[in-house]
């Protein structure tokens, strides 16, 4: 059994103001639900945005790193994010770096990357989360996926899926600890009428831990990564109850 990696989840105060932010931004499609952001050919994976309301506090342990073909393309996306309602972040980027660090409406970082970026080319727009996580981490997801390391050097990892797209990076340590929930998770989920316990059980058997006081249910389980980073399993079409 093979999970695939359903949606990229952002809790949000406002989950349809993010939920445009981002459509607009990446020039996706909302769902009929409002809040949530269809799957393109190079990610295969929706964006959703769920209800919480706990304020975000301290740095994502995850942010987002968009591409550019050009200098002028790369301005026009920083552009486009100004005009849709976000803003300029000081993370303390040095004036010759090439990408530009952004902030959505509610604060969450991204970084528009500048053009050359050999790491990224081929990855396609929305090229890679980005994650403050050790080593161990990545070889959890990429047992947890089946998706192989592009990436292991000097502690760092990086995975891909076989058919591309975006990639998914840990910058080893030291790893920034956490200051609550993380706004950013993964979902999860087996393949149509697989068991869904029996993956959770695999997983947990990775080094995995059953989130304490999380949601467990028939057709949803929350989990968290030997880093201790929240994400779930869930059948196709589980529904979402709000934080």
């Amino acid at each position: 059994m093979t999970l695939h990696l359903a949606a990229l989840c952002l809790d949000a105060i406002d989950p349809e103001l993010l939920s445009r932010f981002w459509a607009g931004l990446l020039g996706r499609e909302l769902a009929a639900d409002g809040s949530s952001l269809l799957p393109v050919e190079s990610t295969g994976f929706r964006l959703e945005f769920e209800a919480t309301s706990e304020p975000k506090s301290g740095p994502n342990q995850l942010h987002l790193h968009l591409t550019s073909d050009s200098l002028e393309h790369q301005q026009s996306t920083v552009a486009r994010a100004l005009a849709l309602g976000g803003r300029h972040l000081d993370v303390g980027q040095r004036p010759e770096e090439g990408h530009v660090v952004l902030a959505d409406p509610e604060g969450n970082e991204f970084c528009v990357i500048e053009p050359g970026n050999a790491f990224l080319a081929d990855c396609g727009f929305l090229a890679e989360l980005a994650c403050d996580g050790s080593q161990e981490v990545g070889y959890f997801w990429r047992d947890a996926l089946g998706w192989p390391l592009v990436w292991d050097q000097d502690q760092e990892t990086a995975i891909q899926s076989p058919s591309g797209g975006t990639k998914i990076a840990w910058g080893g340590p030291p790893v920034r600890p956490k200051s609550g929930r993380n706004r950013w998770h993964v979902d999860l989920a087996p393949p149509a009428g697989e068991d869904l316990h029996a993956e959770v059980d695999r997983l947990v058997s990775l080094r995995a831990n059953r989130a304490d006081g999380g949601r467990a249910g028939a057709t949803r389980v929350e989990l968290t990564d030997p880093d201790g980073n929240e994400f779930c399993v869930r059948t196709v079409g589980a529904t979402r109850t709000p934080r």
